[in-house]
């Protein structure tokens, strides 16, 4: 399942069931987690199971326990809070715990609850509290069996991210432009299973590039800003990262960044789909993105339609109804109506030519 799908669901659940997100790490199991307790509007509490001992689920109470003549726990912060208020409670790596937070996490998704007070009652979450948990999976991870009666009290779902998914949300997260175009350009440089390299092998995978772009900004090498050049650190942070091969990939999108082309190349009419025969077809889609990006909150004038009309019919086939299906997914109707005059009848015929070629 697919992020933004996964997230549309979580959030219409009711709050006492649990989900349980299955993935390989890196995926966005935890940056999937936070979008769902930023669409809630509660707070977010990452409680990361691998990290913890018996100790770490509740300490004795000596004072309230001689106060009370019997034994009771003081329960950690981050339970204590999701009793009190509504938060979304996010149980990391859960089956990298050990066995005795493993027991602590399943009464806490089987019943809601966890310890005893004084008095004998359990201490309840709040009834708005939601509770998301993450496993690893994968031949590459050491991990314990999930419970079968554990994994029935879950909404269960293997995590599946797509580019798309990644690249709206590093939009959204405001990464660098030029590090969310090579993404966008190079897909197969996203995501890599570990398992068909060897092992110990540097991956690229979602997460890995999140740090990238953190690292290169924090060390003053934002891809945007040194675009068009190569700092002599570039290329082995980005192998630290996200291994050999997508780092000298990625290092050469850099370096040669200056010949990309931009949204207003095209709308201006600069960039005529002749200059651009001989680009890779990841390129090209490229540059029309840029171009659908550009039109969700920007009005296209007249002569930027008839420059962007001129530009996909030329080019045809693929390239003329992707970017009429994604410019309508923009769902800005001005936009929408203009191409429509110039190129809805072509993108009628370029889906026929298609399924007659199918059959």
């Amino acid at each position: 399942m697919d992020i933004t799908t996964l997230k549309n669901i979580a959030v219409t659940l009711p709050p006492h069931i649990a989900v349980l997100m299955q993935g390989p790490t890196g995926v966005g199991k935890s940056f999937a987690a936070r979008g769902i307790a930023k669409e809630l509007g509660l707070p977010y509490i990452d409680v990361r199971g691998s990290t913890m001992d018996e100790s770490d689920m509740g300490i004795p109470d000596l004072e309230k326990s001689k106060e009370a003549g019997c034994y009771t726990k003081m329960l950690p912060s981050w339970y204590v809070r999701a009793c009190r208020e509504p938060v979304v409670l996010m149980l990391d790596e859960a089956n990298r715990s050990l066995p005795q937070v493993m027991q602590g996490f399943f009464q806490i998704v089987l019943d809601r609850e966890l310890g005893n007070g004084p008095d004998g009652e359990a201490y309840r979450l709040h009834p708005e509290t939601r509770v998301i948990a993450a496993v690893n999976v994968g031949n590459e991870y050491d991990v314990n069996e999930m419970d079968p009666a554990l994994l029935r009290r879950f909404w269960v779902t293997e995590i599946e991210p797509t580019v798309g998914n990644w690249i709206e949300w590093a939009k959204e997260a405001e990464l660098d432009s030029v590090l969310i175009e090579f993404v966008q350009q190079n897909p197969e440089h996203w995501r890599v299973d570990p398992s068909s390299v060897e092992t110990g092998t540097v991956c690229p995978n979602p997460a890995s590039w999140h740090r990238l772009n953190d690292s290169l900004v924090h060390m003053g090498m934002a891809p945007n800003t040194v675009a068009g050049g190569t700092p002599e650190l570039i290329y082995p942070v980005a192998r630290g990262f996200v291994g050999t091969e997508a780092g000298i990939a990625f290092v050469d999108f850099v370096k040669n960044y200056e010949r990309q082309i931009t949204a207003d190349d095209i709308l201006s009419g600069k960039i005529k789909a002749a200059d651009v025969t001989d680009f890779s077809a990841s390129i090209i889609h490229g540059t029309l993105d840029k171009v659908v990006d550009y039109s969700k909150d920007n009005k296209l004038k007249a002569k930027e339609c008839k420059a962007l009309a001129a530009f996909t019919l030329e080019l045809g086939g693929e390239y003329l109804f992707n970017t009429w299906t994604k410019l309508s997914a923009t769902q800005n109707l001005e936009n929408i109506r203009a191409m429509h005059k110039l190129i809805g009848k072509e993108v009628v015929k370029a889906v026929q030519v298609a399924r007659n070629l199918g059959k």
